[in-house]
């Protein structure tokens, strides 16, 4: 736009000068030449009153434009030409002419005498009718160019004034697409610009106030689901059998943190990033309570978990909420008593990679990364929550096939 406008600028200037200068360039040509014609005109004013007289031959010596006097009876005095039919058409008509030759112009000038009609005969060399003209229409395309670069420069400054505020209504745009939802755009240039920059101020509040009305429907929805937690946990502690008991209680436990955990995430959309976590006892943590659920369903669990810290960019809640739907993708998706392995290694550069790999029939051949798809009959949710962990913390998730064609997620957890 800013280059848009300064062509715009020049090509208008370019045409008002050229709308100026080529009419003031042919009168400077026309009062040259006028010029010229005027001295020669002076120049005949002062040799007619001597025709006839002795002072005529001294009159034309001192002349600085070549002067002949034709005197009647066909001797001439003066610069030394040939009577041209100029001359003789003013003898004969007895009027004054003014005749257009290749190297300047003819004035011929006739006086009636005593003796006959003599001519007076001046010429103007061409160079002398635009004498000082070239150096005028110099000085004449001089002026046109530095006022061309004037209103180059004088355009690019109001261009830059019109262009800056929409450059920053740009960069306050692309903040709020990053979720940085504090960014405001300052009104500033034409009022048009400001107009826009408080329409997106305005639209910046509102999705504020709309994700904040989200965050209280979700703390509003999970009171709504602890009273019949609660009414399970119950019913959990009448159970005869300890360890049944035990393992409902531990699910609705694992229900109940679920929700917190979607309460706290919706609750800091559009805030600070959480912080990260050592991912060691997390997964550990996570693998047992799943364990239990493999044992009922005769599924053997292979764990290679380090002993030592593994610090990642996740959040502890975000990094059990993504095992838990890839690990409930495997129970969900695979047939009773079969495999599954978890391993927690050391990234390079810093971070974990997660590892979840078993020996079922593997995924579908697409759709399995887009949220609400599935490939088998479920919300298709459980990979876009781990897809999203992952990439909240700076890696990424991959799906794959283990040599036995088995289903292999990967997640790569930055530091």
């Amino acid at each position: 736009m800013r280059r848009r406008l300064t062509l715009l600028v020049a090509a208008t200037t370019v045409l008002v000068l050229i709308a100026f200068l080529v009419p003031v360039a042919l009168l400077v040509r026309q009062v040259a030449e006028d010029r010229a014609l005027r001295r020669a005109a002076i120049v005949t004013q002062t040799v007619v009153p001597l025709i006839g007289t002795d002072g005529l031959q001294l009159s034309l010596e001192g002349q600085d434009l070549p002067v002949t006097v034709f005197l009647p009876g066909g001797r001439s005095v003066g610069a030394p030409v040939e009577a041209s039919p100029a001359v003789r058409l003013a003898q004969i008509r007895n009027a004054a002419l003014q005749v257009e030759t290749p190297t300047g112009r003819e004035i011929v000038t006739p006086v009636v005498t005593g003796n006959g009609t003599a001519v007076v005969r001046t010429f103007v060399a061409a160079d002398e009718l635009t004498r000082g003209a070239t150096q005028a229409w110099l000085v004449l395309a001089g002026l046109g160019a530095a006022l061309v670069l004037l209103g180059l420069v004088v355009a690019d400054r109001l261009a830059r004034t019109l262009v800056a505020p929409i450059a920053d209504l740009s960069a306050v745009s692309h903040r709020l697409a990053r979720a940085e939802l504090d960014a405001r755009a300052a009104p500033a240039g034409p009022p048009e610009v400001r107009e826009v920059a408080g329409a997106l101020n305005h639209l910046a509040g509102r999705i504020q106030d709309l994700l904040r009305e989200e965050a209280e429907h979700v703390a509003d929805l999970s009171h709504r689901l602890r009273t019949p937690l609660t009414a399970l946990r119950l019913e959990a502690e009448t159970l005869r059998d300890p360890e049944e008991s035990a393992r409902i209680a531990a699910a609705a436990d694992g229900i109940e943190r679920s929700v917190t955990a979607v309460i706290q995430q919706a609750r800091r959309r559009g805030a600070e990033k959480a912080g990260g976590c050592d991912a060691t006892p997390v997964v550990r943590d996570r693998v047992a309570f799943w364990a239990v659920l493999a044992e009922d369903t005769d599924r053997e669990v292979r764990r290679e978990l380090p002993d030592h810290p593994l610090p990642v960019a996740v959040s502890a809640d975000d990094l059990a909420a993504a095992l838990d739907a890839v690990l409930a993708n495997v129970f969900a998706h695979t047939p009773d008593g079969t495999p599954f392995a978890v391993t927690l290694a050391p990234r390079p550069g810093g971070g974990a990679v997660l590892t979840v790999a078993d020996g079922g029939p593997g995924f579908p051949a697409r759709g399995m990364l887009e949220r609400g798809s599935s490939g088998g009959g479920s919300t298709g949710l459980g990979m876009d929550i781990a897809r999203r962990a992952a990439e909240a913390g700076g890696g990424a998730l991959h799906l794959g096939t283990g040599p036995d064609g088995g289903a292999v997620v990967r997640l790569d957890l930055a530091l």
